[in-house]
C-alpha cells in the first residue's frame, strides 16, 4: 500500500471535506481517504497495483475541486520552475491541464487558503457596503432622512438592487459549495446558509415583483454580513492552525551552490541532482541532504531534532537539507533531493498525521450530517407550526425557519478535533517529535504500560569504561596505558571504548599485536609478553591474578563486561566496560510513572545486567534474556492482560514489537524499519520526549473533547431558542449568525491556545 498527499484546493467550509473523501474512498484500490479542509489536502492509503495519483486526482476533479499532486514535493521545490510562463507552459501541455486551469480561473477553486481568505474578507466588505447603503433607504432602516429614490426605481425595485448586491455575488461560494456537496451525497452547512439566505431572498424578490407581502432585504443582507464575518474569521483561525507547516516549508533555500565543469555555479534548490557537489558557506542552510566530502564545521540542526546545540560535522558526516551551517565551509555530495529530503519526508509525516482521524472526528462527522438533517427537518416544522396550527404571519414563520437553518451550521462541530489535531501534530513538529496518525494521538494517552528498548534506546548503544582497578604496586593509569597500547591495533567495540577512555593518554608501545578468537589478544610490551582479553585468556595463559579475583568478580555480577590487563605473567588491572545510559532516562522513567504510566526495559541482556541497570534507571518491570523475535510476544502478553501497550524500540528487530504496540515510539537516530513501523518518531533519540509526546497527545485530547462538549451543547441550546419554543421570547437571524459564527470561533481560538504549550512537562 502507498499513501499520497494530494492539494485540494477549494475546500470551502468544514464539511466540504466529506465529498471528496466519499468520491475517492470508492475508487476500486484505495483503503481509505482523509481529507482536511483546513490545511486544503487529502491523504489517500491505496494500492498502487490497482489504481494510481492520476486517477486519484482525476477523482478530486471529479467533485468539483482543483488538485495539483503531491503536496509535499510540490511545496518543498515550489521553484522547482521559477519562470511561472514556462511552468504555466508546461502544465498546460498535459493532458487534461487546460480544462483544469479553466476550472481554477473560472471558479476560484484554485485558490490556496490565503487566497479564500482574501477572498472571503473582499466578499464580507461587499456585502457590508451593500447592507449600509440598504438601511438609508429601508423603512426599518436608520432614523435619517430618507434620500431620494435614483435611477426613476420605486422604493422596493431600489432595495432589490441593493440586496441583490449585498447577496449575490457575496453569497456565491455557499451556493457553489451547497452544490458540490449535494452533487456528492453530502449535506453541509453551504446548505443552510442557501436554504436561509435563499429564502429570505426568494421570498423578498416575490414580494416586490409578483404579489403584496413583507419584504426583509435588510434582514438578509444583514444576516449575510455576520455569516459572511464569522466564516472570514474563521477561515483565518484554519489558515493559522497549518504555521508548522508553512515554517518547516521555508526553511528549505531556494538556491544553491554547486560544482558544475569545475566552476561554481548557483542553481535552484530544486535542480540539484543527487551525486552533485554542494559547497555550503557559514552562515548558509544546507539546500538537501548529503555526505561531507571535504571541510569540517559546526551545523545547527534544531529544525530536524529540535535539540539546540550545534553538531559537529567531518568527512564522512551526514548533513540534511535546510539545516544551519554556523562555521566552516565544507563541501559535500548530495544523496537526497526534491521529495527524498528529510525535511520533506518530514513535511509528508506532518500532513498524513494532520489529515488523519481520530475516533472522535468520525464520529463528529456523522453527527455534523445528522445535524443538517435535523435542522432542515426541525427548520419546515418550525414553519409549519408557527403558520399552519397557530397562525402566525407569514413574515413571523420564514423569520423563524432561517434562525433555525442559520443557528444550527454545524462548523463548530466540524471543527472541534482536527483544528487540535493539527495544531498539536504541528507543535510536536516543531520540537522533533512526529505523530504520524490521529489515533496515535488519542491512543497516547491511554497507555497502562511502556516497554523501553534498553540497547540504543535508554541506553546510548556503545560501550564506555565505567571502571578501572588496579593490581597493587599498578596505577590506573598504567593499567590503562597497556591496555590502549594493544587495543589500538583492534576493532572491536570493547577495544573502541578503552581508546575513548584514554583520548590524550601515552600509550606504551606493543608490537606482534595478535586476535585470540571469543578472548582478547596477545602482544610484546615493553619485550614482555602482554595479554589484554576475558579471564579465560588469564586462565589459559595462567597470569597470576594478584588477588583480584573479587573485583572481578563484584563486576561482573554487576552486569559489566570485565577486561584483563596483563604484562609479564602478572596481572595489572581490571577494565569494567557497561553500556552508558542516556543522560535523560532516569528523568523520564521517573516523569511517566509519575504520570501513571508503568516501565517495563526489554533486553536481550542476561538477568544480573538487566537488573543493574533497571535498578540504575528506576524500572520496576525488567524482561530480561528475550531473544528479537520475541520482543512482539512481550508486548502480546502484556495486551492480553488488558492492558494499553506502548513500546519505544530503534532497531530492525524493534520493528514487530512497535507494530504490535498499541502506540509505537521510535528513536530517531534508529533504523528506517523501526521508524516506518512507530506510530510516533523521536527526532532526537531523547527518551524524556516520549513524556513530551504523551503529554502532548494528553492536552490535544483535552482541547479536542472540551471543543466537542462545547459544540454539541451549543445546539442542544441553540435549536429550541431558533425554533421560538421559549417565546415571546426570540432569536432573530442576525443574532443566530453571530451566535453561530462565535461557536467556531471560540473552538478554533481553543485549539489554537495549543500554540502556547509547551512539551517538556506536560501533564
Amino acid at each position: 500500500m502507498k499513501t499520497a498527499t494530494l492539494e485540494v484546493k477549494g475546500l470551502f467550509e468544514e464539511l466540504d471535506h466529506l465529498g471528496v473523501e466519499k468520491r475517492i474512498g470508492a475508487l476500486p484500490g484505495v483503503l481509505h481517504a482523509h481529507a482536511n479542509p483546513a490545511s486544503g489536502s487529502v491523504s489517500v492509503h491505496y494500492d498502487p497495483a490497482v489504481t494510481s495519483e492520476p486517477v486519484l486526482r482525476e477523482a478530486v476533479r471529479d467533485c468539483g475541486y482543483h488538485c495539483r499532486g503531491e503536496m509535499a514535493p510540490t511545496h518543498v521545490c515550489r521553484f522547482a520552475e521559477p519562470d511561472p510562463h514556462a511552468a504555466h507552459a508546461k502544465h498546460a501541455a498535459q493532458p487534461g491541464a487546460k480544462e483544469e486551469m479553466a476550472h481554477e480561473m473560472g471558479h476560484g477553486s484554485g485558490m490556496d487558503m490565503a487566497g479564500m481568505v482574501r477572498d472571503m474578507r473582499n466578499r464580507f466588505i461587499v456585502c457590508l457596503a451593500f447592507s449600509l447603503l440598504l438601511f438609508f433607504w429601508a423603512p426599518m432602516g436608520l432614523p435619517l432622512p430618507m434620500p431620494a429614490v435614483p435611477f426613476g426605481l420605486e422604493l422596493d425595485q431600489w432595495l432589490f438592487v441593493l440586496a441583490s448586491g449585498a447577496v449575490l455575488w457575496p453569497s456565491w461560494p455557499f451556493f457553489v459549495a451547497a452544490w458540490r456537496a449535494l452533487r456528492n451525497g453530502i449535506l453541509n452547512m453551504a446548505v443552510l446558509v442557501v436554504l436561509s439566505v435563499g429564502t429570505g431572498y426568494a421570498f423578498s424578490v416575490a414580494a416586490t415583483f409578483f404579489f403584496e407581502g413583507v419584504q426583509f432585504y435588510e434582514a438578509v443582507s444583514v444576516l449575510l454580513v455576520f455569516i459572511l464575518l464569522g466564516h472570514w474569521l474563521e477561515m483565518r483561525a484554519r489558515a493559522g492552525a497549518n504555521d508548522a507547516i508553512r515554517a518547516l516549508l521555508d526553511l528549505a533555500p531556494p538556491m544553491a551552490n554547486v560544482l558544475r565543469d569545475g566552476k561554481e555555479v548557483q542553481v535552484p534548490t530544486a535542480e540539484v541532482l543527487a551525486g552533485d557537489i554542494v559547497i555550503v558557506r557559514p552562515g548558509d542552510r544546507i539546500p538537501v541532504d548529503g555526505v561531507v566530502t571535504e571541510g569540517e564545521t559546526q551545523v545547527d540542526e534544531s529544525m530536524l531534532t529540535g535539540e539546540s546545540m550545534p553538531v559537529k560535522k567531518i568527512v564522512g558526516s551526514s548533513v540534511a537539507g535546510a539545516t544551519i551551517n554556523k562555521s566552516g565551509a565544507f563541501r559535500f555530495r548530495a544523496t537526497k533531493v526534491g521529495a527524498d529530503t528529510a525535511l520533506a519526508q518530514i513535511v509528508k509525516l506532518v500532513q498524513e498525521a494532520q489529515n488523519s482521524k481520530a475516533p472522535s472526528q468520525l464520529l463528529a462527522d456523522q453527527a455534523s450530517q445528522w445535524l443538517v438533517l435535523i435542522a432542515i427537518v426541525i427548520g419546515l416544522a418550525t414553519f409549519a407550526v408557527w403558520f399552519w396550527l397557530i397562525g402566525q404571519t407569514l413574515l413571523f414563520a420564514i423569520t423563524l425557519t432561517i434562525t433555525v437553518f442559520v443557528i444550527a451550521c454545524p462548523d463548530a462541530l466540524g471543527l472541534a478535533t482536527p483544528m487540535a489535531i493539527m495544531i498539536g501534530t504541528g507543535r510536536g513538529a516543531q520540537n522533533g517529535i512526529l505523530i504520524k496518525n490521529a489515533s496515535a494521538l488519542e491512543n497516547a494517552t491511554r497507555l497502562d504500560v511502556l516497554i523501553f528498548d534498553k540497547t540504543g534506546t535508554l541506553t546510548l548503544g556503545k560501550p564506555e569504561v565505567v571502571e578501572i582497578v588496579a593490581a597493587p604496586g599498578r596505577t590506573e593509569t598504567e593499567v590503562l596505558a597497556l591496555a590502549v597500547g594493544m587495543e589500538q591495533h583492534s576493532e572491536h567495540p570493547l577495544a573502541h571504548a578503552i581508546l575513548e577512555k584514554a583520548k590524550g593518554l601515552q600509550a606504551m608501545p606493543a608490537e606482534r599485536f595478535t586476535n585470540v578468537d571469543g578472548m582478547g589478544a596477545r602482544a610484546t610490551s615493553g619485550g614482555e609478553p602482554a595479554l589484554v582479553g576475558n579471564r579465560r585468556l588469564m586462565d589459559a595463559e595462567r597470569v597470576d591474578l594478584a588477588g583480584l579475583e573479587a573485583a572481578a568478580e563484584r563486576m561482573a555480577s554487576g552486569g559489566r563486561t570485565v577486561v584483563h590487563a596483563a604484562r609479564g605473567g602478572k596481572l595489572w588491572g581490571l577494565i569494567a566496560i557497561a553500556d552508558a545510559a542516556r543522560p535523560t532516562s532516569a528523568a523520564a522513567v521517573k516523569a511517566l510513572r509519575e504520570r501513571g504510566v508503568e516501565v517495563a526495559m526489554l533486553t536481550g541482556d542476561n538477568r544480573a545486567t538487566a537488573e543493574r541497570v533497571g535498578k540504575e534507571l528506576g524500572v520496576s518491570m525488567v524482561l530480561a534474556e528475550v531473544l528479537p523475535g520475541q520482543k512482539a510476544e512481550q508486548v502480546k502478553g502484556l495486551q492480553a492482560k488488558g492492558k494499553k501497550v506502548g513500546m519505544v524500540g530503534d532497531g530492525i528487530n524493534d520493528a514487530p514489537a512497535l507494530t504490535q504496540a498499541d502506540v509505537g515510539f521510535a528513536i530517531g537516530a534508529g533504523t528506517d524499519v523501526a521508524m516506518e513501523s512507530a506510530d510516533v518518531v523521536l527526532m532526537k533519540s531523547d527518551p524524556f520526549d516520549v513524556v513530551g509526546a504523551i503529554g502532548l497527545s494528553r492536552v490535544t485530547l483535552r482541547k479536542m473533547h472540551q471543543n466537542l462538549r462545547w459544540a454539541v451543547g451549543y445546539n442542544v441550546i441553540a435549536f429550541p431558542f431558533a425554533a421560538g419554543v421559549f417565546y415571546p421570547v426570540t432569536i432573530s437571524p442576525e443574532l443566530a449568525a453571530i451566535s453561530m459564527s462565535g461557536s467556531s470561533l471560540i473552538v478554533a481560538a481553543n485549539a489554537l491556545l495549543l500554540k502556547r504549550a509547551t512539551i517538556q512537562g506536560l501533564k
